[in-house]
């Protein structure tokens, strides 16, 4: 089996990408880039530019790929968002029975997460300044924080119920504002009680 699958490797390998794979491989570059870039930059702060030159390119072939600016932001906001709640779902799914949403707050809360800003959640990266931006742009980070809440709510005990999408509403809220609370302060110990703050707060109301 291992001799068969290498040769077959050689031989695919033998081909010359197409220019539609080659073109496919660029953009998904460029998207990579960008989800990095907006969470360590911000929106405001990350330009087609520096996109392009981190990812090894020219300006110029930007609009090859994407129609504007805010194009590649909407794009590169849903692939993080939906990122992070992939995430979420795995932090859930490797918990014990029972402790799911103790198990992601405690995920999202953690230092490493506080201080991952430029591969963690992008709505606790940029939150501040989704309200400027662009249609498109706000309809992709609205998707995944609705999509995060359900995943939250899927845990309560009382799924179903009007009170478990309330609550989880208000959990998402608590840990993504302590989040921006955690990385704006500038002492480390401030930071780490915010977030044994609110991991305390949610300890009972998260138990089934």
């Amino acid at each position: 089996m291992m001799t068969i699958m290498q040769n077959s490797s050689n031989k695919s390998s033998d081909k010359k990408p197409s220019a539609q794979s080659r073109k496919e491989a660029t953009h998904e570059r460029i998207v990579e880039v960008a989800t990095r870039a907006i969470r360590r930059s911000g929106y405001a702060g990350t330009g087609v530019a520096d996109i392009m030159k981190e990812a090894g390119l020219t300006h110029g072939g930007f609009y090859a790929h994407f129609a504007s600016r805010d194009a590649l932001l909407a794009e590169a906001g849903d692939r993080a968002g939906a990122e992070a709640v992939a995430l979420a779902a795995r932090v859930a799914a490797a918990a014990p029975p029972g402790q799911a949403l103790q198990a992601m707050l405690a995920a999202y809360l953690s230092p490493e997460h506080i201080a991952a800003i430029e591969v963690g959640c992008p709505v606790s990266a940029l939150g501040s300044e989704m309200p400027r931006q662009a249609p498109e742009v706000r309809r992709a980070a609205t998707i995944h924080i609705k999509e995060m809440i359900d995943l939250f709510a899927r845990q309560l005990p009382n799924w179903g119920q009007p009170e478990a999408h309330a609550q989880a509403m208000a959990t998402v809220c608590a840990m993504i504002g302590t989040t921006i609370l955690a990385r704006a302060v500038d002492e480390p110990a401030l930071s780490d009680a915010l977030c044994a703050a609110t991991l305390a707060q949610f300890q009972e109301t998260t138990q089934p």
